[in-house]
C-alpha cells in the first residue's frame, strides 16, 4: 500500500481525484511484489553476452553473466571518473614483468545457474569460444564481437582446477580493463554445459553465474530475471528484474506515471523537469559516452580534410545540448568522453565557428556547398533522440551550404548496416559509443579494423596514429601509455576524422520508492543494491 500511495503522490494532486478508481481497477501497477521493472529504450539483442551488441543488451546480460575482471559500479560518477577494477570470477591475478603473461586465479565455490561448477576448464572453454579458430568450441560470431579483446592472445592454458594462464604476443596495457567492458560483445563467462546442450540456441537459454537468473523472454514485450539465491556475492535485495522495451519516450513516461514500471531509461528531455517536480528521482552520471559521426574517407567530399574541419566547426553542440536535449547531455569537445582515459579537450577543433567553416569550404572550391547523406537509427542503445539530433545537424550544415540528406532505420537493422561500412554516396554515419578504456579509440580508428573487418566504418587510416596507439597499447608504464593515448586523441582531432557531438549523462528517472540505484561512470549498472519500499 505504501508503494501505491507514493505512486499517487508522484503523479501529482490531480491524480487524487482518481484514487478510488485506481485502487479498484486494472489501472494500478501491472506488477506486484518485490520485482524491479525497467522501461528500456529499444528491443534488446540476443542474450548471448559474447555475441550481443549494444549497451541496452549488456545492461541485461550483465545481471546474468560475469567476466573474470569487473568494475566497481557502487561508486557514483562524481566520486570516481573511471570505475576502479575489482575481482570478478577471477579472485586475483598476476602479471609477468614483461607484460606478456596473465595468471588468473578462479574464484572457488561458484556455480553457474544450472549447477555446473565454475572452474579453470570452464573459463578456458569460454576463451576458446571467442578466440581459438582451431577449437571445436569456437564461435565466429563471438570472435567477431570480442576480437579486439583477444587480439594479442597467443595461448590459453589450464594450470590446475582454479588457475588459468593467458599468454600474449605483445604487452597489452588495457587487457584487464577490456575484460570488464561490454556493449560490442563481452568476455562474460557462460556455462559450458549450457553451451554444449543448446548450441546455436544458447541465447534462448542463457546461463551465467550472476546475481540474477533468466526466467522468460517475450520478444518485444519483456525479459524476466529472478534473483539467484545461491549467488556467491551480495545477494540482491529484490526478487527479480523485468526489462520492458518501450521505444517511444512518451510511452516510457506514461508507464512510469501509471506505476507499470519503476524506472525509465532515456526520458524525453522535455519531461525531466516535470517528472522531478512531481516527486520522481533523476539519476545521471558521466559515462564514457560519445554521440558521434564517422566520415567516409572514400567519399568525394568528406575525404577532403578542409570539408571535415568545416563540418566540425558548423555543428552547434552547445545549442543541441541546451535547446534540443534540455541539459541531459554535455557538448562534446573531445574525441573521447570525459570519463575515458586519454581524454583531451579540443575546443579549437569543435567549438562552433561558421565564418571559419565557410572559409574552409571556399578554400577547396566548395563555397557553394554540396550534397551528402548521413545514416542513423530511429532509436537504440545510447542513441538518445537520433532522428531529431540528425535534423538539428542538418539545419546547422545548411548554414554553410551543405544539403544533408538523412536515412534512418530501426536500431537492430541499423547496426548491421553500420557495421558493413559506409557505401557510395554516404558521407557520414552516426553512432553512440565509448569506453572507460582509451583503447576504444583504437577500435574505431585503427587502419587494421576498417569495415567490414572492424568498427572503423569510415575507412580512416593514418600511420602516425597507428604508431601512437601501438606505443600506448604496448607501454608497461601507465603514465607513458596515457601520454601516447593523448597524442593519439590529438591526431584524430587534427585530422577531423570524427565528429564528436555530445556526451550523454545517461539520465534515468525512478519512482520515489526506489532506493540504492547508482549511476556510476559507466554505461551499465549494478542492481544488487536496489530496494523497493513496501
Amino acid at each position: 500500500m505504501r508503494r501505491l500511495v507514493l505512486r499517487l503522490l508522484a503523479v501529482g494532486v490531480s491524480a487524487i481525484v482518481g484514487v478510488a478508481a485506481l485502487v479498484g481497477c486494472s489501472r494500478g501497477p501491472v506488477h506486484t511484489g518485490n520485482v524491479f521493472v525497467i522501461a528500456i529504450e529499444s528491443e534488446a539483442d540476443i542474450l548471448d553476452p559474447q555475441v550481443a551488441g549494444g549497451w541496452v543488451t549488456w545492461r541485461i546480460n550483465r545481471q546474468i553473466f560475469e567476466p573474470l575482471v569487473d568494475e566497481d559500479l557502487s561508486i557514483p560518477s562524481e566520486q570516481a571518473t573511471v570505475p576502479p577494477l575489482r575481482p570478478g570470477l577471477a579472485e586475483s591475478w598476476d602479471i609477468s614483468a614483461d607484460g606478456l603473461e596473465y595468471t588468473f586465479h578462479i574464484r572457488r565455490g561458484v556455480k553457474f545457474h544450472d549447477g555446473t561448477p565454475l572452474d579453470a576448464q570452464a573459463v578456458e572453454y569460454n576463451i576458446r569460444r571467442m578466440w581459438d579458430k582451431n577449437s571445436p568450441m569456437y564461435s565466429a560470431r563471438a570472435a567477431g564481437q570480442t576480437s579486439f579483446v583477444w587480439k594479442f592472445v597467443e595461448s590459453v592454458k589450464t594450470v590446475d582446477d582454479h588457475t588459468v594462464k593467458v599468454r600474449l604476443t605483445q604487452p597489452f596495457s588495457e587487457f584487464l580493463r577490456m575484460l570488464a567492458q561490454g556493449g560490442n560483445g563481452s568476455t562474460a563467462i557462460m556455462s559450458p554445459t549450457a553451451l554444449q546442450t543448446y548450441g546455436d540456441d544458447i541465447a534462448d537459454h542463457p546461463v551465467g553465474t550472476g546475481p540474477f537468473k533468466f526466467k522468460e523472454r517475450i520478444r518485444g514485450e519483456r525479459i524476466d530475471l529472478v534473483r539467484n539465491d545461491d549467488y556467491w556475492g551480495t545477494v540482491p535485495a529484490i526478487d527479480g528484474v523485468v526489462f520492458r522495451p518501450l521505444p517511444d519516450p512518451s510511452a516510457r513516461t506514461a508507464a512510469l506515471r501509471s506505476g507499470d514500471v519503476d524506472m525509465i531509461a532515456v526520458p524525453n528531455p522535455d519531461s525531466i523537469d516535470n517528472l522531478v517536480n512531481e516527486g520522481y528521482q533523476l539519476s545521471e552520471g558521466t559515462p564514457p559516452h560519445t554521440w558521434y559521426l564517422s566520415f567516409n574517407m572514400k567519399d568525394r567530399y568528406t575525404s577532403i580534410p578542409e570539408v571535415r574541419e568545416a563540418i566540425n566547426l558548423a555543428v552547434d553542440r552547445e545549442g543541441m545540448a541546451r535547446d534540443l536535449l534540455r541539459g541531459s547531455v554535455n557538448p562534446a569537445y573531445g574525441v573521447q568522453a570525459l570519463s575515458a582515459g586519454g581524454y583531451v579537450e579540443r575546443r579549437d577543433a569543435y567549438e562552433r565557428n561558421l565564418d571559419q567553416a565557410r572559409k574552409l569550404l571556399a578554400s577547396v572550391g566548395l563555397a557553394g556547398g554540396f550534397e551528402t547523406t548521413l545514416i542513423t537509427s530511429t532509436d537504440g542503445s545510447g542513441q538518445i533522440m537520433p532522428a531529431q539530433m540528425a535534423e538539428f545537424i542538418q539545419q546547422n550544415l545548411a548554414e554553410i551550404g551543405i544539403n544533408l540528406h538523412i536515412q534512418t532505420q530501426e536500431w537492430i537493422s541499423y547496426l548491421g548496416v553500420w557495421a558493413r561500412g559506409m557505401q557510395d554516396g554516404v558521407g557520414m554515419a552516426q553512432m553512440s559509443w565509448g569506453m572507460t578504456s582509451p583503447y576504444w579509440l583504437y577500435i574505431v580508428t585503427s587502419s587494421e579494423l576498417q569495415a567490414p573487418n572492424g568498427p572503423n566504418v569510415g575507412y580512416y587510416a593514418n600511420p602516425a596514429l597507428d604508431t601512437a596507439m601501438h606505443n600506448a597499447i604496448t607501454a608497461l608504464d601507465p603514465d607513458e601509455a596515457d601520454r601516447w593515448w593523448r597524442q593519439a586523441n590529438n591526431i584524430v582531432s587534427d585530422d577531423a576524422a570524427l565528429v564528436p557531438i555530445v556526451n550523454d549523462k545517461a539520465p534515468y528517472v525512478l519512482a520515489p520508492y526506489v532506493s540504492g540505484f547508482v549511476s556510476a561512470s559507466e554505461e551499465w549498472y549494478d542492481l544488487t543494491s536496489v530496494r523497493l519500499e513496501q
